[in-house]
């Protein structure tokens, strides 16, 4: 196969996010080039996760449905794409909140630590996510909005603008299972508040949260685009790793402010354990059948999405292998075009749907985009 340049949508919207492992912020105008191929008034994005996509389908005209089991994303989502109000509503509140002085609180206490040194330690010797002078203004601000008349999705706008603006003074590498050992340059700054970059919303939008599994047998829908979280493939990864609620468990307890009892070095929720929480598309572990569980549920998936169309992305570094999704696909429809991304070499690729792409599938940071019709 050759690869070639595949044209870019005609216009990309902008979009916003916080830093994400899975996110699909290169690949939107390629998204949106499938999409557009098979003309959809009604397109569901199944693992919303920052709401980029979302953010993107509905500024050129689509009416969105966003799911995702987080909450932080149901807050992006219900940000983006359920707010009639303008920025400027929004102003006044963000400078009434960017002008409060800190204060010591629950935040603080598990999540600040003290500039006085290099290293990024707390009082508990931890390393930490955020310098205290800006979980300070964390602990006040969120003090102050549960205080304040807010609506549902006013409420949604200005907790997006706080992770945003939190996400741009952290001291990680983009997650919170970790922190860095010495303060990042960018934590020393203060944090403060923005509004959202909010756009006409003119479709009536809906923002769901839970189990894809729930959703798919009530709706149905023109288009679908997939991108499960996936499970690694490294043979050394413990069976029950789950990462994505893991690695965004700070973001759940800013939206929720419930103070939840947490544990390890990391400060995470309890509720995010690897012994309690565990989603089948990044499950290492077989099945009785002999299937990895994520190569099942992604079939499942496919089967029970009720959409003339799918947009199914898939990472070589995902546990199902090439050939097992090769033949999942095969067995409820037929593939109308299939995109290569090469990230180390910055190339995308137009295929044809052949056995040839399980070859191209074994290399590093390789991810595909198929259009699937349904059968």
């Amino acid at each position: 196969m050759t690869s070639q340049t595949f044209p870019f949508f005609s216009v990309t919207p902008s979009t916003e996010g916080i830093k994400y492992a899975g996110s699909k912020l290169k690949l939107i105008p390629y998204i949106l080039q499938l999409a557009e191929r098979v003309s959809p008034k009604s397109v569901l994005d199944g693992f919303s996760g920052t709401t980029r996509v979302s953010q993107a389908f509905a500024q050129v005209g689509y009416r969105v449905t966003a799911n995702d089991l987080s909450v932080w994303s149901s807050v992006f989502g219900e940000c983006y794409l359920l707010n009639k109000k303008p920025i400027s509503h929004y102003q006044k509140i963000v400078n009434h909140l960017n002008g409060l002085k800190g204060k010591e609180g629950w935040f603080t206490h598990n999540y600040g630590g003290s500039a006085e040194t290099n290293l990024s330690i707390g009082a508990d010797g931890n390393k930490k996510p955020w310098q205290s002078h800006n979980t300070r203004k964390l602990d006040a601000i969120r003090e102050e909005m549960e205080s304040m008349e807010l609506t549902r999705v006013e409420k949604s706008v200005i907790l997006t603008s706080l992770i945003l603006a939190l996400d741009e003074v952290e001291n990680t590498l983009g997650h919170f299972a970790s922190y860095l050992n010495e303060w990042s340059p960018r934590s020393y700054k203060e944090m403060k508040l923005k509004v959202p970059n909010l756009f006409e919303v003119t479709e009536k939008h809906s923002v769901k949260r839970g189990d894809i599994f729930g959703l798919l047998p009530k709706e149905k829908y023109d288009l679908a685009y997939f991108d499960p979280p996936y499970g690694s493939n490294n043979e050394k990864m413990p069976p029950s790793r789950v990462r994505y609620s893991a690695y965004y468990h700070v973001w759940t307890t800013i939206c929720l402010n419930d103070q939840p009892e947490i544990f390890g070095k990391a400060n995470r929720r309890s509720d995010t354990s690897d012994l309690i929480t565990r989603n089948p598309f990044e499950d290492f572990r077989r099945s009785d059948s002999g299937k990895f569980v994520a190569v099942e549920a992604i079939e499942r998936l496919l089967t029970e999405t009720q959409a003339i169309h799918i947009i199914l992305s898939y990472s070589s570094g995902g546990r199902a292998t090439a050939s097992e999704l090769n033949d999942s696909i095969s067995k409820i429809g037929n593939v109308v075009d299939l995109l290569e991304i090469d990230y180390r070499k910055n190339v995308m690729a137009s295929m044809c749907w052949t056995n040839e792409w399980i070859a191209d599938a074994a290399k590093p940071n390789t991810e595909f985009l198929f259009l699937i019709e349904k059968e």
